[in-house]
């Protein structure tokens, strides 16, 4: 069966037709977008362009992009990377940059979090499970201090049952990148003490994840991610084009509470 997607391009599809039910749904900004590639890992393109075209295909008109240059190989070029995306649109489409550290180096990354700072960069993003670092390394703690003090908004990955602690009693505005349906209860708990505790909703797919983590904590922690290109955007559009959110909360999840955090 051919389903059309964002864009009215023609694609081979499932039983039912994705983009009738998602609707007139547009996300403003997406949390979770990455350039380059993983050498080690087959997939898409991972082009400036080409992550541009698929974030347009699926209507969302902006991305918080980090590159895997700067987390895999070199971070200040990496970085000086992805800040030259800064105003680079199509399809009316563009990226809002996020800065990344190496944790590995606990030292170059504070100084890379002045550099940042300084240059406007408003998040900077963690790649732990990418570096081999734990949640319990003295190097985590350090970084999350440091972007704090500095008024940065922090995207980790990582598991958030582990990865909460670090950024705990210091006022840290912090949103977990992979946050599972099945340790969102965990999440809740966290964040219930932390005003500064979001969670993306890629992985929060469950019949009543998104609905329960509302009436929890609220959707204002919640922000709209989909890892383009190395994950499939439909479905937590479909999920939260489907929820029982209100559409103020469907709105704020779909990039107001991105773009609060992130300006």
């Amino acid at each position: 069966m051919t389903i059309r997607d964002g864009s009215g391009t023609a694609t081979e599809g499932t039983a039912f037709d994705a983009w009738r039910l998602i609707g007139d749904l547009e996300v403003t900004l997406d949390v979770d977008v990455l350039v380059g590639a993983y050498p080690d890992r087959d997939g898409p393109p991972g082009t400036p362009a080409e992550v541009l075209k698929s974030l347009a295909r699926h209507r969302i008109r902006a991305g918080a992009v980090a590159g895997l240059r700067a987390a895999l190989f070199d971070v200040r070029s990496g970085n000086d990377e992805v800040l030259a995306l800064r105003g680079t649109a199509q399809d009316g489409t563009s990226f809002v940059p996020v800065g990344t550290l190496d944790l590995r180096d606990p030292i170059g990354a504070a100084r890379e979090l002045e550099r940042l700072a300084t240059g406007g960069v408003r998040a900077v993003r963690l790649f732990p499970e990418e570096q081999g670092v734990e949640a319990g390394f003295p190097s985590v703690g350090h970084v999350a201090r440091r972007a704090t003090a500095l008024g940065l908004t922090v995207l980790t990955g990582g598991d958030v049952r582990r990865f909460w602690r670090p950024f705990t009693g210091i006022g840290a505005r912090v949103v977990f990148l992979d946050t599972h349906f099945y340790h969102l209860g965990d999440f809740l708990v966290a964040a219930a003490d932390e005003p500064g505790f979001h969670t993306s909703t890629r992985l929060l797919n469950s019949p009543d994840a998104l609905e329960t983590a509302v009436a929890e904590a609220g959707a204002d922690r919640l922000l709209y991610g989909s890892r383009t290109p190395y994950a499939e955007p439909l479905v937590p559009l479909l999920r939260l084009a489907t929820g029982g959110l209100s559409p103020d909360e469907v709105a704020a999840v779909a990039g107001g509470n991105a773009r609060r955090l992130l300006s």
